[in-house]
């Protein structure tokens, strides 16, 4: 029998050990849950979709991901950060635009540290995962133009540390959910247009007192607009739904930031109110393809808009009735005014015509003057007469400016041949 010193014993004992594997000799940098994560969303990824070159294609989990990022076996896709007992946590999970499809409802998304999640631009699918509100610390999450389906989860409303949620270009349904307004404190930019959202807007939406930027655009969202509005709106878009009744001068009282606005191609009836007009910081209003009527002006607002910032008006293929107003011809930096086809009458003031060829120092003129398909009459004001080639896009066709077109006087019969002629002329009167 061979007795082995107390040195030489540990020494043998520690070869044993080591060819056994039982003991590594680097310990791991990233904590377990968060590698297992990334493991399961590598998993439901389809396989023909890990194209070579690929951020998740390089993803190889026989060595520690963190301790390997930016090498070759984990090029990119996410960011670690060394949080809590030396080990590092995965704060930023941000696939590239690779085309990656699968389904991400079946992961457990158990990342407590993780601050940004942004998949966009692939072509995954299935339902929003309802564990993204396991992610407490998410700020940004952006699931944009992918293939998701189902109903916005009212989990995410628990996010109570997000700022910036798009889910804008998918195949999302039902309503927004109302959690939005009771969670979603901190949030800043809201973005789910190109969608299939209906429904009306949450109450009490004014609740969002931080967000900024709102796009609802073209999905099929119904009733009528909130009378109170976040109050820090720079931007809010809204075209291509199904909104309808009367704008109160209420929702845009407070609106001090709000810089563009667009309304158009809904079912927003009765009068445009001036209200818009008296917003300092507002520099676009898009309020097109509605079934607004009038725009009726108090002499109490008389000189509200020189404080205005409008640079950009369009009010066309509307019914408004009436004369052109007058207050948009002095509108200092008002370029662009679009009101074609509604059902304006009277002639043309000179003052419309000197802001485009002969403006005030300080005035901007008006590089676009679109008043086609109206019932406008009278000469063509002199100075635009000698307006240069080139210098502005002023459109005045349709109109009864030396006599009425004979279409105008065929489609005041009714006629119900000619109706889509008419309608293209915007002279038809049911």
């Amino acid at each position: 029998m061979v007795s082995l010193s107390f040195p030489q014993f540990h020494f043998h004992l520690f070869l044993i050990i080591s060819g056994l594997g039982v003991i590594s000799t680097v310990e791991s940098k990233t904590h377990w849950g968060d590698a297992q994560v990334l493991k399961e969303l590598k998993n439901k990824i389809d396989p023909s979709s890990l194209t070579p070159g690929s951020c998740v294609s390089s993803w190889n989990f026989t060595v520690d991901p963190c301790d390997n990022l930016f090498t070759e076996k984990f090029t990119c896709g996410f960011r670690c950060d060394s949080v809590v007992s030396g080990l590092s946590r995965v704060t930023e999970l941000s696939l590239d635009q690779a085309g990656y499809s699968g389904s991400l409802s079946s992961i457990f998304w158990n990342l407590p540290y993780l601050e940004t999640l942004d998949v966009s631009n692939n072509y995954f699918s299935g339902q929003i995962p309802e564990s993204f509100s396991n992610l407490t610390r998410l700020s940004r999450l952006s699931l944009s133009r992918n293939s998701f389906t189902g109903e916005i989860p009212s989990s995410l409303g628990s996010l109570s540390m997000l700022e910036e949620l798009y889910l804008d270009n998918n195949n999302l349904e039902g309503t927004i959910p109302e959690s939005f307004n009771n969670g979603l404190k901190t949030l800043k930019r809201l973005e789910i247009q190109f969608n299939n959202l209906n429904g009306e807007l949450p109450k009490n939406f004014d609740s969002l007192k931080n967000l900024n930027y709102l796009d609802l655009s073209d999905n099929g969202v119904t009733g009528k607009l909130p009378e109170a509005l976040p109050e820090f709106l720079v931007q809010i878009s809204m075209r291509n739904n199904s909104l309808s009744g009367y704008l109160q001068p209420e929702s845009f009282t407070k609106l001090k930031y709000l810089e563009v606005l667009d309304l158009s191609y809904n079912n927003f009836s009765g009068s445009v109110p001036f209200s818009l007009f008296q917003i300092p910081s507002l520099e676009q209003l898009t309020l097109s393809f509605n079934k607004f009527s009038s725009m009726n002006i108090a002499s109490r607002y008389a000189l509200d808009y020189l404080q205005s910032g409008l640079i950009a008006v369009d009010l066309s293929n509307n019914e408004i009735e009436g004369f052109l107003p007058m207050f948009l011809a002095m509108m200092p930096k008002l370029a662009s005014l679009s009101m074609e086809n509604n059902k304006l009458s009277g002639m043309i003031p000179t003052q419309f015509a000197l802001k485009t060829v002969l403006p005030e120092p300080g005035v901007s003129p008006f590089e676009r003057l679109l008043l086609g398909g109206n019932y406008l009459f009278g000469g063509i004001p002199s100075p635009l007469m000698a307006l240069k080639p080139g210098s502005a896009n002023v459109r005045l066709v349709g109109n009864c400016l030396y006599r009425c077109p004979l279409i105008f006087f065929f489609c005041q019969g009714g006629n119900q041949k000619s109706y889509q002629e008419c309608k293209r002329f915007g002279h038809f009167i049911p």
